[in-house]
């Protein structure tokens, strides 16, 4: 399976909080959540939804696999106008979560892995199929990063300057050249941007 990311982010590369309610993620004092909450246009609604139908698994971080599970896990597809096929594709999909606290996942179809991440996660690769797909989490994307494990990297630029809050990529991260493959700009000024590392 081809392994790609798809991440909300702001201009100053902040990641942390960008859905749900202002409150989803308060670590370190961040007061400025909700940030992508209607930013993007029926076209850039249209490709998230259509990334997230293209999926053969998915593959998360424990926080954002929670925050998942939470809100996507417990809605049914009458409760998201518009977002029928992410529900569905998260709904019915394989989940895998990178995690040593997560021992029991409720959501149907999770399933722990095991041991070293990217021993796992390059098995998980080794597997026919086309998508595997993170979504999110960031502290996991770092590091698939890291072990070159990451194919294509799609960042959604949100218009907004935050000035607070956890960052995709750390200030003393490791060099990436990366090679654009597309980049788009919808009405509301939203970019994405697809890489793949060079």
């Amino acid at each position: 399976m081809k392994l790609t990311t798809m991440t909300q982010i702001t201009v100053d590369g902040v990641v942390q909080g960008n859905g749900g309610a202002s409150e989803e993620d308060r670590r370190g004092g961040f007061t400025r959540g909700g940030w992508a909450l209607g930013k993007g246009d029926r076209d850039t609604v249209g490709y998230i939804n259509e990334t997230y139908r293209r999926a053969d698994a998915f593959l998360f971080g424990r926080r954002t696999y929670e925050l998942f599970e939470a809100s996507w896990g417990t809605l049914s597809a009458a409760d998201v106008p518009g977002w029928e096929r992410t529900w569905e594709a998260l709904n019915t999909r394989p989940k895998y979560v990178a995690s040593a606290t997560l021992t029991d996942p409720a959501w149907s179809g999770t399933t722990v892995l095991p041991g070293d991440l990217a021993t796992a996660v390059a098995e998980l690769k080794a597997k026919p199929g086309g998508e595997l797909q993170v979504h999110g989490s960031g502290t996991l994307i770092r590091s698939l990063l890291a072990h070159g494990l990451v194919d294509e990297l799609t960042l959604v630029v949100i218009p907004v300057i935050l000035g607070q809050g956890t960052r995709l990529f750390p200030a003393d991260g490791p060099d990436l050249p990366l090679e654009l493959l597309e980049s788009t700009t919808d009405s509301k000024g939203v970019t994405i941007q697809v890489y793949r590392p060079a």
